[in-house]
């Protein structure tokens, strides 16, 4: 499935195998399931391709990071 993205941004490809973000989704009645984003803050645009993996655009990152923070969110059904 091809997700609208803003203009400008990449989709690259998820651990699932598939362009673009599918979001949370634990099993219903699983109970409260927690969700960890990484944010960075980068001095440079990086010089990426559609559809690269999270090892190639960490590695595209690199060097380029002056801060970074987590983000944990929680999510049920």
């Amino acid at each position: 499935m091809m997700l609208q993205s803003a203009a400008g941004a990449m989709q690259g490809t998820s651990s699932f195998g598939v362009i673009g973000y599918g979001g949370p989704m634990p099993p219903k009645g699983h109970g409260t399931h927690h969700y960890h984003f990484k944010i960075y803050a980068l001095d440079a645009p990086p010089q990426v391709s559609f559809g690269l993996d999270k090892k190639a655009l960490l590695a595209a990152m690199q060097g380029h990071i002056p801060g970074q923070g987590d983000l944990v969110g929680t999510y049920k059904r």
